[in-house]
């Protein structure tokens, strides 16, 4: 971890202070909107793996889940 990166208990922390709380810089525009929900299983001891490294990088399980197919598509591709 590099000297300018704080751990989730600590961002907490910081933004917990009002004068923490005012926006800075442009705003971010967020991606386009995804598509339709796609209903995937996984065995229970694969969902919670990917339950507990989703919360491990602070991440919805569904934010977690579409990285990690980019990632792959990523790889595929190089």
């Amino acid at each position: 971890m590099t000297d300018n990166q704080m751990t989730p208990e600590q961002e907490r922390d910081f933004y917990a202070d009002p004068d923490n709380q005012v926006p800075q810089g442009p705003p971010v525009r967020r991606r386009g909107k995804l598509s339709e929900p796609v209903p995937v299983r996984f065995p229970e001891p694969l969902l919670t793996e990917i339950r507990n490294r989703a919360a491990a990088d602070d991440r919805s399980v569904s934010s977690w889940i579409r990285r990690a197919v980019e990632h792959e598509l990523d790889r595929e591709a190089g």
